[in-house]
């Protein structure tokens, strides 16, 4: 006599992650990235030549970019969680991608501006939207091992684009061929986005626009940790070349940048498989270590380099291997804890706090690092910083982590 299987004893068949859906937003992202980072070494110089701006012109031009990405991320939430997900992501990739053809045929520096600003809205889209989507489409249960493998798409944008960028100019290429480039590879990206089937639930109800639907209430907690995190990173991205110029270094700064990729893009996946077996908190607490011990030593490498210059160029390049898996591992798990405390019809305005938070720390880190060290040092800079990570870490400790556990949505 055949005896009855109970629910629990039925073998549970499990979900693929690397679907063709999966692979498509992926790459989509990569590319998106790559086009990013290959026009940010090259810019400054751009600006110059063409266009005889000093730096201080060309630094506000190009941060035109990073502020329009910056305010339109809350409107992008919003959007994302009112109507239909994958047009508004595929317009805002079109939007980006069309931009390049305006770079290229441009030859007024007021209507660069406005490119630079309409590039930034469609950045602004595009990053929402690709962050929901991919939620969206894989299985809950590998959630964090998914938000790894995307999300090391952008790092390893970030290693080989600025890098392939200034290959390319070294080698006599023209600015236009280069905006060309990016046009490629970005329409590429656009293809690969166009062809993610996304489910149909993601068309939710849209709802009236409201300034509170902006950011996800219980995820502010969260977003001021992530800020004050966020400001010696920006610090690091902005100011670390000068830094090592100011105190004597003589090192490739541009291997500094590319060692934090790597260290992100190996952390991030063994982070992410252990978000996925409920680890979320316990990660982010031990990648604070990481991060504030990177930053720590960042301040310590001016005192180091007046003791031995050898023993602070070594430092130097083991910094960003350390600070690449703080943030490595530390970065899947911060996204979960904003994805899992929206519910589904709010998962875009929990991407546009995850992003913007992070954003306003970055450009809060620019204007505060340049100011401390101009007053006082690089190094004071840094200290800075690594304090107001130990604040973020205690802060996420005590406040941010009790409210993640009790506030949590578990279907």
């Amino acid at each position: 006599m055949a005896v009855p299987l109970s629910p629990n004893s039925i073998p549970q068949m499990k979900e693929p992650l690397f679907t063709k859906d999966y692979c498509a937003i992926v790459a989509a992202n990569f590319l998106l990235y790559f086009g990013f980072w290959l026009l940010i070494p090259i810019l400054p110089m751009y600006l110059s030549e063409v266009y005889q701006c000093s730096l201080g012109t060309a630094g506000i031009l190009i941060s035109c970019y990073t502020l329009s990405a910056l305010c339109m991320r809350p409107f992008s939430g919003y959007l994302f969680d009112s109507f239909s997900r994958k047009p508004i992501y595929i317009t805002g990739y079109a939007l980006f991608v069309a931009v390049f053809f305006g770079y290229i045929t441009v030859k007024a520096i007021g209507l660069f501006a406005l490119l630079r600003i309409v590039h930034g809205i469609a950045f602004g889209i595009v990053t929402v939207g690709g962050y929901t989507i991919v939620v969206d489409i894989m299985p809950k249960s590998k959630r964090g091992e998914g938000l790894g493998y995307y999300g090391m798409a952008n790092n390893m944008a970030m290693a080989v684009g600025p890098m392939t960028g200034l290959l390319i100019h070294n080698h006599g290429v023209g600015y236009t061929t280069l905006f060309l480039f990016g046009l490629a590879f970005c329409g590429l990206g656009l293809i690969m986005g166009s062809i993610v089937k996304t489910p149909a639930e993601t068309a939710t109800k849209r709802q009236p626009f409201k300034l509170k639907q902006m950011l996800l209430r219980n995820g502010i907690p969260a977003g001021i940790a992530l800020l004050l995190l966020s400001v010696p990173y920006g610090m690091t991205t902005n100011y670390i070349a000068l830094y090592a110029k100011s105190i004597g270094l003589e090192v490739n700064t541009g291997i500094f940048f590319t060692l934090t990729a790597t260290g992100m893009a190996v952390s991030r996946i063994l982070a992410g498989k252990l978000v996925d077996r409920g680890y979320i908190t316990e990660i982010i607490q031990n990648g604070f270590y990481g991060v504030i011990t990177s930053f720590t030593a960042i301040a310590l490498l001016a005192p180091l380099k007046a003791y031995s210059a050898t023993m602070s160029e070594a430092l130097f390049y083991c910094i960003p291997i350390v600070m690449g898996i703080g943030f490595g591992v530390m970065f899947p798990a911060y996204n979960s804890v904003f994805v899992n405390l929206a519910p589904k019809s709010q998962r875009g305005t929990a991407t546009s706090t995850y992003l913007t938070s992070w954003d306003m720390g970055l450009g809060l880190g620019i204007v505060l690092g340049g100011s401390i060290a101009q007053k006082y040092s690089f190094s004071t800079a840094y200290l800075s910083g690594a304090l107001m990570a130990v604040i973020a870490a205690i802060y996420f400790k005590v406040k941010v982590t009790p409210c993640y556990h009790r506030d949590k949505i578990t279907e």
